[in-house]
């Protein structure tokens, strides 16, 4: 309900004055005639800084009047209107929610989550089926020479110590067993 002219001041200016000091009993009061009185020039004043985005508006509205009832005692019952004290305090409120958001990265949302693929281990097993049993094509010689370097992780020179031939030997055999393992998997139709 709005107070038209100097009358409807004048009723405003009461209304304020009767409902200080706050009590727990006012509050159902005070924020019934905030929203009487504020709600609908305050939300278009709002939407015109939040560039039209009406739910936002109301946001903003519904925490001004927080605001509002929050600093009841420190408003002045005297003005004709709390109107430019709650268009501040929205205005400053926008341009916080604003800088807020400038301020945290985009939310993305649960879309790209749902078909995010995680690993769940079965290609590393397949892979290591296909590579045991293209091991199991190659040579003795050449299938415990990559058993050594590669699978064991043993330099070249360990390697050698281990199967006792000599270093040059292990460096030939690890280049033939890789050949030969390529064209294995190649066969079985398997590209590195």
């Amino acid at each position: 309900m709005a107070f038209p002219g100097a009358r409807g001041r004048t009723k405003a200016r009461t209304w304020l004055r009767a409902l200080r000091p706050v009590t727990d009993a006012d509050d159902e009061l005070i924020i019934a005639r905030l929203y009487q009185e504020y709600h609908d020039p305050l939300l278009a004043f709002v939407i015109r800084h939040t560039g039209g985005d009406r739910q936002w508006a109301e946001d903003i509205v519904q925490e001004t009047m927080i605001r509002a009832w929050r600093s009841l005692d420190q408003l002045d019952a005297e003005a004709a209107s709390l109107m430019p004290w709650l268009a501040t305090v929205a205005r400053r409120i926008v341009i916080d929610e604003r800088r807020r958001r400038g301020a945290r990265p985009q939310e993305a949302g649960e879309g790209p989550l749902e078909k995010l693929q995680t690993p769940d281990g079965m290609e590393d097993l397949l892979r290591g089926v296909v590579v045991s049993e293209a091991l199991k094509a190659l040579s003795p010689a050449h299938r415990e020479v990559l058993t050594e370097t590669v699978l064991r992780d043993r330099t070249v020179n360990e390697a050698a110590e281990v199967l006792g031939i000599p270093v040059g030997t292990v460096k030939s055999r690890v280049y033939y067993a890789l050949r030969a393992l390529r064209v294995v998997l190649e066969e079985m139709g398997v590209t590195p």
